[in-house]
């Protein structure tokens, strides 16, 4: 197929589009800078702009759209403009342009009001009860995609969730930073279980949304490797394999929650040059258990991960290891 992926500039959505091109697709990015894809064809712009996007997907059969505005914190008018409004843009554009498949990668976060989230599959999303001007954003989004749903343009929403692996700026560079400069903190020591996604299983997991939009459509699936461990254990994990020391002490979380809230006033105000130390949401989100069913997701798209936590751990052992060795 000819396959529009906007938001390739990114860890996820450029390993997206590499695995699109590796599986024989013609491979279209979109985004404000270039994607670095080999073999992909990069159409520069944002998804705010209806001409950009009429571009984009001219021809185009299917659509995987991850372009989003990810931050803890921010105006709310940047958020609805890139989460709601250019995925509106987007949608018509694609109906336009006749594709026959669309992918709206989302996040479990749209679904999270604060409580454990413990076995479950891909509950609603809820723009009321999502926390943060991300989540909340992403929830209206999401709920715009699947209410595109047609015969003509199946639609699918995939919500894959904590991805990492070598390479990412997102997660696992945060990560190291700040547990390098000693402000890495367990949060009830590190207690609660949650799920992650190694970044070529959430590709691929992606991808095979794509395949399966027609059997899999105007439904929401979460992504994860199904292996569930202490957040404590897999930031220990990322840290050592870093060659940095893992978090050792813990706030309660009731604590954090009342820091992060004092700090989002502070920041709403006053905003740094980069992400807040401390948010409500970051707080629930290290303190809450969030693992998921993975047998209806893993059912409905023909999906199965391939690369374990501890695999995962190895390859970025590796990738450290070969920066370091650079840098000598």
């Amino acid at each position: 197929m000819i396959v529009t992926v906007t938001g390739a500039s990114g860890h996820l959505g450029r390993a997206v589009a590499a695995e699109l091109v590796r599986r024989g697709h013609a491979v279209r990015t979109m985004q404000r800078r270039p994607s670095g894809v080999a073999g992909a064809v990069d159409i520069l712009g944002s998804v705010a702009d209806r001409d950009a996007v009429a571009r984009a997907l001219d021809g185009a059969e299917g659509v995987v759209h991850l372009a989003a505005k990810v931050s803890l914190a921010g105006d709310r008018a940047e958020f609805r403009a890139i989460n709601v409004d250019g995925t509106r843009i987007l949608l018509d554009e694609a109906r336009r342009a006749g594709a026959s498949r669309f992918v709206q990668v989302s996040s479990p976060s749209v679904a999270h009001a604060g409580a454990a989230l413990a076995g479950v599959g891909a509950e609603p999303a809820s723009p009321d009860d999502a926390h943060g001007e991300y989540a909340r954003t992403k929830a209206e989004g999401e709920l715009l995609a699947l209410d595109r749903d047609s015969d003509e343009m199946p639609v699918v929403a995939v919500r894959p969730h904590l991805v990492w692996g070598p390479g990412d700026t997102q997660l696992v560079e945060r990560i190291v930073d700040r547990a390098r400069r000693g402000r890495l903190p367990l949060l009830d020591g590190g207690r609660a279980l949650v799920d992650s996604t190694y970044i070529d299983n959430a590709a691929s997991g992606i991808v095979a949304a794509l395949d399966r939009a027609p059997q899999a459509r105007g439904r929401a699936f979460v992504i994860t490797n199904g292996e569930p461990r202490p957040v404590g254990e897999l930031l220990a994990g990322i840290c050592v394999a870093a060659g940095v020391r893992p978090p050792r002490w813990s706030v309660p979380s009731g604590v954090a929650r009342a820091a992060g809230s004092v700090v989002e006033r502070v920041w709403a105000i006053r905003p740094g040059l980069d992400e807040p130390p401390m948010t409500r949401f970051l707080a629930e989100q290290l303190s809450t258990a969030h693992w998921f069913d993975q047998r209806e997701t893993r059912r409905a798209l023909d999906w199965t991960p391939t690369v374990t936590i501890d695999e995962g751990l190895r390859r970025l052992r590796k990738h450290y290891a070969k920066r370091a060795g650079t840098a000598l």
